[in-house]
């Protein structure tokens, strides 16, 4: 168990959650998403099992523990670093950073490389709110892969802070892939900040939920930076799922490479939101995002909403976004050539995701990429 008040860096403010409102359709950023019936209190406080991550780590080298053990082990590592990424600003960062009890802390010195892939599964139970957070860190020249898998059975509440921090010429790679009961709620805070010469390659997948957010950010605070991050959702019934992501480049040539691709059914809807934002100091910033979806029904709906704020003038900033139904040429042309459709519908969807796949280079991490779009389409068309 984490102490009774969890270390919180310099940098965040620690306003109780009682001093928080959940937002309403009126504010920025959640008018897509109706909070109605969320009870915050409704559910009982709960402990996830965790699966893949031991209590001990290695002398010397790199850590990778329970965050509640390396609150105690390592307190002034720890100390450094959580909340200053995530501060406490809001209701779900507040009442995260005041009640979890279940992390994982990653720390890769420099120079240094985890020897193998680190693949968690983060279940919870029904009825329960899980407070989940984790930190990341890698110090210069490290390098990483970190796998998390989120699990739950019916309904319940789980909130999660991810706190990532590379230091110059750091290398990681990052998967989260949200596989909650769709009868529950999901919010999660995620960000990386990354360090010069520094990169992140960064997975999202999002399958589970009935509703909620997540918050993917990266800040590109050093010189010749970059990010590229791929998500993919696919929901059915009557899930709602909501992306909404930031690039903020900080410092000058830095690259950032963002690509959604939704695929929705029944009546499922969602809605991604990406905002480039480039700072004075950025010159000669090179950013790319775009959002595409694909409706499986006339009932389905999706929003896309890219967005540019960009302060400085020698920079390079493009967006793209598209919803749109299976295209009938398509499935007429695959029909024609004996296809049947329920043939012809997958073959069309394998292909609007596959250019979601070939942005991974060959190796396990594609492989399980491949592996899980692939499961999740068998369940949209079973649908």
């Amino acid at each position: 168990m984490a102490a009774e008040s969890p270390p919180v860096g310099s940098g965040a403010q620690q306003s109780g959650p009682a001093e928080w409102q959940l937002p309403g359709p009126k504010e920025k950023g959640w008018e897509f998403t109706d909070l109605t019936g969320l009870d915050l209190d409704a559910y009982e406080e709960g402990t996830a099992q965790i699966e893949g991550l031991d209590a001990t780590n290695g002398s010397g080298g790199p850590i990778v523990m329970p965050l509640a053990a390396a609150a105690e082990q390592h307190a002034d590592l720890v100390r450094a670093h959580i909340g200053a990424i995530v501060p406490a600003n809001d209701i779900f960062t507040a009442r995260n950073a005041e009640r979890w009890r279940d992390g994982v802390f990653v720390h890769v010195p420099a120079g240094e490389r985890l020897a193998e892939p680190l693949q968690l599964a983060i279940r919870a139970a029904a009825g329960d709110e899980v407070e989940w957070r984790a930190l990341i860190v890698l110090e210069e020249g490290a390098e990483a892969e970190v796998w998390e898998r989120y699990l739950s059975e019916g309904e319940g509440l789980f909130n999660g802070v991810v706190e990532i921090v590379l230091g110059d010429g750091a290398n990681l790679r990052y998967v989260c892939e949200q596989e909650l009961s769709d009868h529950g709620w999901v919010f999660a805070t995620q960000r990386a900040e990354i360090g010069k010469e520094a990169n992140l390659d960064w997975v999202a997948l999002g399958f589970g939920s009935a509703r909620g957010k997540i918050r993917m950010e990266t800040k590109l605070a050093g010189r010749g930076s970059s990010a590229k991050v791929t998500g993919a959702y696919a929901g059915l019934g009557e899930q709602h799922l909501d992306y909404d992501t930031t690039q903020e480049h900080a410092a000058p040539d830095t690259v950032s490479d963002l690509a959604f691709r939704g695929v929705l059914s029944d009546s499922a809807t969602a809605v991604w939101r990406g905002m480039i934002r480039v700072d004075p100091e950025a010159q000669r910033a090179d950013a790319f995002q775009e959002s595409r979806n694909l409706l499986l029904s006339n009932r389905a709906h999706a929003d896309a909403i890219p967005g540019l704020e960009i302060e400085a003038d020698d920079v390079r900033c493009t967006h793209a976004a598209a919803v749109a139904q299976v295209d009938a040429e398509q499935l007429y042309y695959l029909r024609s050539h004996g296809l049947d459709e329920a043939d012809a519908k997958k073959l069309v969807i394998d292909g609007f995701l596959q250019e979601l796949v070939e942005r991974m280079i060959e190796g396990p991490i594609r492989d399980a990429l491949a592996g899980s779009l692939e499961r999740r389409l068998a369940e949209l068309l079973a649908a």
